[in-house]
């Protein structure tokens, strides 16, 4: 079968340094690589989760520090999967108490990260809803977390949060919640896409 030629207009372009070329062969390309996402079934996750802030004179959001895949300590905001027939807001309450032990009043829906990820037998598609809520009662503590994922907890500064965080999602939607304290409220909506192995980081 004789290999098509590149469309009119694409002889000759050359691959970017460092990238891939802007047109490949079809040929080649069935001979070299086939992705084994496309084939995989796909599934929908929901999780929330967010910011809970005291009402110290500078206020502050309770967040965690977790292990990722690589075995490095993050800091991240506390969130998790919607359990039964919970709403958004209420697993964010609770997910929050769980991983911080900081009862918390939801204010706010402040963001929304939705992204994509592959794991081993399936591609997922993740919505994460964040909110901002008020502590209203509970002490520091990760040790009711019932999957020991959160391994520390403390309470940040919100002006501090988007260099402490890890993730630059979770960092957008703290500046988010920081704007919404000041008293300009917003709204942000955080896309993107990942490949990895395994459960998510973010």
């Amino acid at each position: 079968m004789p290999t098509p030629a590149p469309p009119p207009g694409r002889q000759g372009i050359p691959t970017p340094p460092g990238g891939h070329a802007l047109w490949v062969d079809p040929d080649e390309l069935r001979q070299v690589h086939v992705s084994p996402s496309a084939s995989l079934p796909v599934s929908e996750e929901i999780s929330a989760g967010g910011l809970v802030v005291d009402d110290d004179v500078v206020p502050r959001a309770a967040v965690i520090a977790r292990r990722n895949r690589g075995g490095r300590l993050e800091w991240c905001l506390p969130k998790g999967h919607l359990e039964g027939d919970e709403t958004p807001e209420e697993a964010a309450v609770r997910e929050i108490r769980e991983e911080t032990g900081i009862q918390g009043a939801v204010e706010s829906h402040v963001g929304t990260i939705d992204y994509w990820f592959t794991g081993d037998d399936r591609r997922v598609h993740k919505v994460v809803h964040h909110f901002l809520l008020r502590a209203v009662g509970g002490i520091l503590t990760v040790e009711d977390d019932p999957d020991q994922e959160a391994e520390a907890a403390a309470w940040i500064p919100l002006d501090e949060l988007e260099s402490r965080l890890a993730y630059p999602n979770e960092r957008r939607i703290a500046h988010a919640a920081h704007e919404a304290m000041l008293g300009r409220p917003t709204w942000t909506h955080v896309s993107s896409s990942i490949t990895t192995h395994g459960s998510s980081d973010a």
